[in-house]
């Protein structure tokens, strides 16, 4: 008997891109980091119902598939806003800084570092170091770095973002 979850995998084409992958891999369970590559470039993040998938195709504990999702940074298992935000936290940027600017973003938009917005326009996040110390503190508004941030700078480059 089909359930209506079955279903949908037959029917949504981002699942059957996903499936060709594991079967170009043999269905090997070490294919899994490859496979959720392939479901978060299909799906653009790795949603619960994705992992489930993954999990029974490749005859894997639901939990591993979780677990390994979520140990990478490079995985999502939200949606990715249509702008981000990175403030750097390294040293030099936390001394000048950061953390107020990160404190800042995070109340005015409401979220938390590692979280989007719920219009999903923005998503905030931090990195360990962005290698430019120099000009501490430093954020990148969608992969355009601007250092020597001040606190109100950080939040009108943000907002430029948002009205465009």
């Amino acid at each position: 008997m089909m359930t209506q979850t079955d279903e949908r995998y037959k029917s949504d084409a981002r699942y059957k891109m996903v499936e060709k992958t594991m079967k170009k891999l043999n269905y090997d369970r070490s294919a899994l980091i490859e496979t959720l590559h392939t479901a978060q470039e299909t799906f653009g993040y790795l949603e619960n119902e994705t992992l489930k998938f993954v999990a029974r195709r490749l005859k894997l504990p639901y939990s591993k598939v979780y677990g390994v999702a979520t140990f990478y940074h490079f995985f999502r298992l939200k949606p990715k806003g249509k702008h981000t935000v990175v403030v750097c936290m390294g040293t030099a940027c936390y001394i000048k800084g950061a953390d107020k600017i990160l404190a800042k973003m995070e109340e005015k938009f409401g979220i938390k570092a590692g979280e989007t917005t719920k219009d999903n326009l923005l998503s905030l996040l931090s990195a360990r170091c962005v290698g430019s110390c120099s000009l501490a503190p430093i954020a990148i508004y969608d992969n355009k770095p601007i250092g020597n941030l001040e606190l109100e700078q950080s939040i009108n480059e943000a907002k430029e973002l948002l009205n465009d």
